[in-house]
């Protein structure tokens, strides 16, 4: 009894104290809370004094806050909207470089140099890149060679369409695929699983194709061919004898393939990080179907005047918020990638080696969609890479390929052009295909410009020096070692660095880690 009337003094307490917080204010007739008021004056940190008459602002505080509205929702543009600017820039590259069909094919017939700018592009694969226009050219079909490596097909907000080659439901057979605009309906597009394909009348005969559909008409097709005995020739021929693109309506006499050679050209695929990227958006907005996104997302667009049917005119005091909106975007995009503090990007304890998908997942979602999207490694992976498929996060013992990636040595210090550093590789790699280290520009993303065309080091194309444990020993610096020439990468004075590990056809040590890189070690 006695704990009950505790009880009912605490909580009439509390009542009364609330009550007594509560008064009426001129003009009212009962008690109002106060925390439902707004003062006349009320000072802020990022925008100095706001000032209210009876909770109605001042013009001046209007101005003031409209301005703020338009330049946190651009800042937002900047982080969410990048993955369909990466692609639109992706798009203009291909464009500029005479690559404006389907059939138009880029080859890195030498291997991908760091004179193209990509987004950390390896020197190890062969790469196949193209841009599919459904909009423009129709269903469009996709010959894959057998033996291709890995291949993705991406949409036009870099999301994850299919798969091809080894990872894809051809399983590295070989087959057609089907690729579908947004808006087409009149062939199935769901096959029973994930090997089955679906019969589709091609004239007067049915074809079997891996049909699927995608969500926008710009698509990125990016397909990978391993080097044999260390030479990039057979999955060149490969490419050029098998691969084979066409609008569905011409496969009665498809065109003939036209392949451009992509080594040592001068090409930009990555977007503007300045005022320019909300014009890139432009393009994307207009280009694609409204259901490209949902209306949350548009509207962040439209709030800043890029709406789809609509010009984009910024005036003069909206291009000087959309100015100052992309520095801040690109510097927080800097920030979450090259600063990263969250502790689930990070591979091992007391480690500086990072995973590009945080939580094992393509679509950056935690605990499965209950915690939402994980928007800072959604930001950090499209600012510093491409190609988005499960096969890269997913766990696929001896095909698919795993990375991790570093910008800092042991001592959590950045990585400098000018210093030396060294990497140990412990023996038994677990990788069936092959493993490389590639060095990256911070600046650009790209591979590193130095005398070295190719800034990497793979077990398929090198002769190592190997320890005596079977271990190998990498150096990165301007110069190298006296007669370790085998092992190093060459490093440029006055720039940063960071670089990524891949491990092609990946092993169970690798997903359990009872292997681990070594930290990068400053020498000097």
């Amino acid at each position: 009894m006695k704990k009950q009337h505790l009880i009912f003094v605490f909580a009439l307490a509390l009542f009364l104290n609330t009550y007594a917080l509560a008064k009426t204010p001129p003009g009212y007739n009962t008690p109002i809370p106060p925390e439902i008021m707004t003062p006349e004056m009320v000072k802020t940190k990022h925008l100095g004094t706001l000032q209210f008459n009876d909770g109605r602002p001042l013009k001046e505080t209007a101005d003031k806050v409209y301005d703020h509205l338009a330049y946190l929702r651009a800042i937002e543009v900047f982080l969410n909207w990048m993955p369909a600017c990466s692609i639109e820039a992706m798009r203009v590259g291909h464009v500029k470089s005479g690559i404006t069909k389907s059939n138009q094919v880029a080859i890195s017939e030498q291997l991908m140099d760091s004179n193209p700018l990509f987004l950390t592009g390896n020197t190890d694969t062969v790469y196949a890149s193209t841009i599919l226009d459904l909009e423009r050219e129709g269903p469009t079909v996709v010959e894959i060679p057998p033996k291709c490596g890995p291949g993705t097909v991406n949409d036009a907000f870099f999301r994850f369409v299919v798969d091809m080659g080894a990872p894809g439901p051809d399983r590295g057979q070989g087959g057609k695929y089907l690729i579908l605009a947004p808006d087409y309906n009149g062939i199935p597009i769901k096959f029973p699983d994930d090997n089955s394909t679906v019969a589709v009348q091609v004239g007067d005969v049915k074809e079997n194709y891996y049909v699927v559909q995608s969500p926008s008409y710009t698509n990125w097709l990016i397909l990978r061919g391993f080097l044999v005995d260390g030479k990039p020739d057979a999955s060149v021929n490969m490419f050029k004898e098998g691969l084979r693109i066409y609008p569905l309506a011409m496969a009665a006499a498809p065109p003939e393939m036209e392949f451009f050679n992509l080594s040592k050209a001068v090409m930009n695929t990555i977007h503007a990080n300045n005022e320019l990227f909300y014009d890139e958006l432009n393009h994307v907005i207009q280009k694609e179907p409204i259901g490209l996104v949902d209306p949350e997302l548009r509207g962040l667009a439209a709030a800043i005047g890029i709406e789809k049917g609509k010009p984009f005119e910024p005036d003069d005091r909206m291009k000087a918020i959309l100015k100052e909106a992309a520095a801040v975007g690109n510097a927080a995009a800097r920030t979450i990638t090259l600063d990263n503090r969250d502790p689930a990007t990070f591979y091992y304890e007391n480690s500086q080696w990072k995973t590009a998908f945080v939580g094992g997942d393509y679509r950056w979602l935690r605990n499965g969609g209950a915690g939402g999207r994980d928007q800072n490694s959604r930001t950090m992976f499209f600012y510093f890479a491409t190609v988005n498929t499960p096969a890269m996060a997913a766990k696929i013992v001896g095909a698919g390929s795993q990375y991790a990636w570093v910008e800092r040595d042991s001592k959590g210090r950045y990585l400098e052009g000018d210093k030396n550093y060294t990497l140990n590789i412990p023996a038994n790699v677990p990788a069936k295909d092959f493993w490389s280290v590639v060095v990256y520009d911070p600046q650009t993303r790209s591979q590193l410009q130095t005398s070295q065309p190719f800034p990497s080091r793979n077990n398929e194309k090198d002769d190592f020096i190997k320890n005596d444990d079977g271990s190998v020993t990498l150096h990165f610096g301007p110069k190298a070692p006296e007669g370790k020439e085998s092992n190093w990468i060459q490093t440029v004075s006055g720039k940063g660095w960071f670089c990524i590990l891949r491990l092609y056809g990946p092993l169970e040590p690798w997903f359990n880690k009872t292997w681990q890189p070594g930290e990068i070690e400053l020498t000097e």
